[in-house]
């Protein structure tokens, strides 16, 4: 294989104050060199998440107490990255320029990443690098809250807010553990996780919680964030887990004040369990494992090219995405 030369400056997308997608614009800046144990990989693919747009526009207040009091401290936006090394620093043995990487850094949307060896993992030339690009931050999200509940084969799982990048991932690797999945979401996407595995869909504008069978969740997944939580109580079986995974909470707080409220509605035999991923690079080696198996297949609505960057995290910042947003080199 031919490794591309790197340049001296490249294109990264980056904010100086806090806002909408309109506050992110491309700039130019010099190419970073791979420090120890670090490789510096080239740009192929990054799908956006919800946390972009929280620390874009710094909500909820409290996330500006460790990413920049006025403004942004880390000004290029981006967390998932797929690309290849094109160069590694001291100390890193078991890549080489050439190989195909996925995993969790700073500052993705540019040309050029610089990042820990320890944070990527291999990905096979026959894995589309925009589906890899869907797995390290959700896929470990929905790992850590399928995990969080003890799902596993003849569960039977709620999932709640299921259309968007973690849940569409919740539903499928649900489904592939064994689980019966039930998934609430918006009309759009509910043939779409019937594809994935969900056994039962409804639309949340028409569907009202309390009209599900009481008590017979093993897991229930709150994406959503806004269901009142003696509804979700009392929608678990005996043993049962409620995972609170999502939802924006007030702008000062975000989701805090409710995670506390969970503790006051949790009963003996129904836990509530707050959920912050950790991504791992062995859990997103497995999610990649998975994918190249034909197992778990990322649910991709749209594509932009690097240069389209912000249009990518304006669509994902509207709240209309059914599935996974996916900024690619070239676009689709």
């Amino acid at each position: 294989m031919t490794i591309p030369t790197i340049a001296d400056t490249m294109i990264a997308w980056r904010q100086h104050a806090y806002g909408g997608a309109d506050t992110v614009v491309a700039e130019t800046i010099p190419v970073p060199r791979p420090k120890k144990g670090e490789v510096l990989v080239r740009f192929e693919a990054a799908s956006i998440n919800s946390g972009d747009i929280h620390l874009m526009r710094g909500e909820p207040r409290l996330v500006r107490l460790f990413f920049g009091l006025r403004r942004p401290r880390v000004r290029g936006r981006g967390m998932d990255l797929v690309g290849r090394v094109v160069a590694v620093g001291d100390g890193v043995d078991a890549l080489a320029p050439g190989d195909r990487v996925v995993g969790a850094a700073g500052e993705t949307l540019a040309e050029y990443v610089a990042v820990k060896a320890s944070r990527v993992s291999p990905v096979p030339d026959g894995l589309a690098p925009e589906l890899a690009a869907c797995l390290p931050i959700a896929g470990n999200t929905a790992v850590t809250v399928l995990d969080a509940c003890g799902v596993g084969s003849g569960s039977r799982v709620l999932v709640i807010g299921a259309g968007g990048g973690v849940g569409t991932l919740t539903v499928q690797l649900a489904a592939d553990r064994g689980a019966e999945v039930w998934a609430t979401c918006g009309a759009r996407a509910e043939a779409l996780l019937r594809e994935l595995g969900a056994s039962r869909t409804f639309d949340y504008r028409t569907l009202a919680l309390s009209s599900l069978p009481a008590g017979h969740f093993d897991a229930v997944v709150d994406i959503a964030g806004e269901p009142p939580l003696d509804t979700l109580r009392a929608l678990l079986a005996d043993g049962g887990t409620v995972a609170l995974a999502g939802g924006d909470g007030g702008r000062l707080l975000g989701p805090i004040p409710r995670i506390i409220r969970s503790l006051f509605v949790a009963r003996p035999g129904r836990r509530f369990r707050s959920v912050t991923a950790v991504t791992k690079t062995s859990v997103t080696a497995e999610l990649v494992e998975l994918a190249a198996a034909g197992r778990l297949t990322p649910a991709i609505e749209r594509t932009f090219a690097l240069a389209e960057a912000g249009a990518a995290l304006a669509h994902v910042e509207s709240g209309r995405t059914v599935g996974k947003v996916v900024v690619t080199a070239a676009g689709s």
